[in-house]
C-alpha cells in the first residue's frame, strides 16, 4: 500500500521538469557498463531511451551536460581508454561539456554545480547508469543545492547484487531506488515520453 512522500508531506512540486526550462545532466553512459565485469542487466533499451532523451533535449536547445566517472589506468572506468568512453550513442556535441568526476554525486569535487548554475535552470534532467548508485547520488546532490531534478527512469539500468539477507535484482535495485527519488529528492518519470 502506497504511503505519503517525504516530498508531499514538504509540499515539494510533483510536477516534472520541461526540457525547454531545463538542464539536462547525462550520467556516466559509459562503456563500462556495456560488457564484462560491470554489464548492467537492461543497458540496451536504456541506452536507447537514453539517445531519444538527448535527441530531444537538443532540439529544445536544453542545455546538455555529460558526466563520466574516472576510476583511473586499468581500470574499468578508465576515461582514457575505449572502455570508460562515452557511448557513441550519446556522445557529446560540440560545446557540450564532460565533467569527471571521482565519486557517486557528479556534484563533490567537481564543476557541475558551477556549470548547472550557469546554463541558468534550477530545474535538471537527469539520467543515466546506474540506477542506484551515481543516478541517485547525483539526483539527491541536485536536490541539496536547491535544484529540481526529474529523473527519466527508462534511461536508467542498474545490475542484480547480493546482499547479506537476499539476492536483489536489478529490476527490484532499479525501482527502490527510483522509489527513493520519489520519496523525497526529485520527480519521476516513467519514459522520456513523458516529460514535455
Amino acid at each position: 500500500m502506497a504511503r505519503t512522500t517525504l516530498r508531499e508531506l514538504n509540499g515539494l512540486g510533483q510536477t516534472p521538469a520541461t526540457l525547454a526550462e531545463s538542464t539536462l545532466i547525462m550520467v556516466d553512459y559509459q562503456n563500462t557498463y556495456t560488457r564484462g565485469v560491470m554489464e548492467l542487466d537492461g543497458w540496451r533499451p536504456a541506452l536507447t531511451a537514453a539517445k531519444d532523451l538527448l535527441a530531444r533535449a537538443r532540439a529544445a536547445g536544453t542545455a546538455v551536460i555529460h558526466v563520466v566517472n574516472d576510476g583511473g589506468p586499468g581500470t574499468p572506468y578508465d576515461v582514457r581508454a575505449e572502455i570508460g568512453g562515452i557511448h557513441p550513442d550519446v556522445a557529446p556535441a560540440e560545446g557540450e561539456p564532460v565533467v569527471v568526476k571521482g565519486a557517486p554525486n557528479a556534484f563533490v569535487n567537481t564543476d557541475l554545480g558551477e556549470r548547472v548554475d550557469a546554463a541558468g535552470h534550477e530545474n535538471v534532467v537527469i539520467a543515466g547508469f546506474m540506477t542506484n548508485m551515481c543516478v541517485t547520488f547525483t539526483t539527491e546532490g541536485a536536490f541539496l543545492r536547491g535544484n529540481h531534478p526529474t529523473v527519466v527512469a527508462d534511461a536508467c539500468a542498474t545490475r542484480p547484487l547480493t546482499t547479506p539477507v537476499a539476492e536483489v535484482s536489478a529490476e527490484q535495485l532499479h525501482n527502490s531506488a527510483l522509489a527513493t527519488i520519489t520519496d523525497l529528492y526529485g520527480v519521476v518519470v516513467a519514459s522520456v515520453a513523458d516529460l514535455k
